[in-house]
């Protein structure tokens, strides 16, 4: 999760049209991601009705036809008022003020994790875990070939 400062947020509209948006985030052990997002933004309000979201980690420096990683979490997501964000944030991004901060930390809460890391894992391999109370938990791998 360490590999890039931005990350993916899919959400779904009223309609049920798909919106993607790309922001700074920080993390917990947990897998949770956290971020700061003006309310009034549309991922922002399409989550106040619908909290449905998923979101994918992944260096964009990588070169075709060499080994891949990246991670991709579905859950569901919304704004949270503990010491999670501010923490999460502070520790991620040194320079990062919580005192000046006026806009609401958001936290998306993972229940399924499809992780794929070439170097470690063969070509084409995607494994998926369920996030747990006591870790992770696998689900099932997949390969591409």
């Amino acid at each position: 999760m360490n590999a890039s400062p931005l990350c993916s947020l899919a959400t779904v509209s009223p309609g049920g049209r798909a919106h993607i948006n790309h922001m700074y985030f920080a993390w917990t052990d947990r897998f949770e991601v956290i971020w700061i997002s003006d309310p009034d933004s549309v991922h922002s309000r399409n989550l106040t009705r619908n909290s449905s979201a998923a979101v994918t980690i992944y260096s964009s420096n990588q070169v075709w036809g060499k080994p891949d990683r990246g991670i991709q979490l579905f859950g569901a997501a919304g704004v949270t008022a503990g010491p999670e964000g501010p923490r999460a944030y502070a520790k991620r991004f040194r320079d990062f003020d919580a005192e000046s901060n006026d806009l609401p930390y958001y936290r998306f809460r993972t229940r399924t994790v499809k992780l794929f890391d070439e170097r470690s894992l063969a070509a084409g391999t995607l494994v998926t875990a369920k996030v747990t109370p006591d870790g992770l938990e696998w689900m099932k791998t997949e390969v591409w070939a």
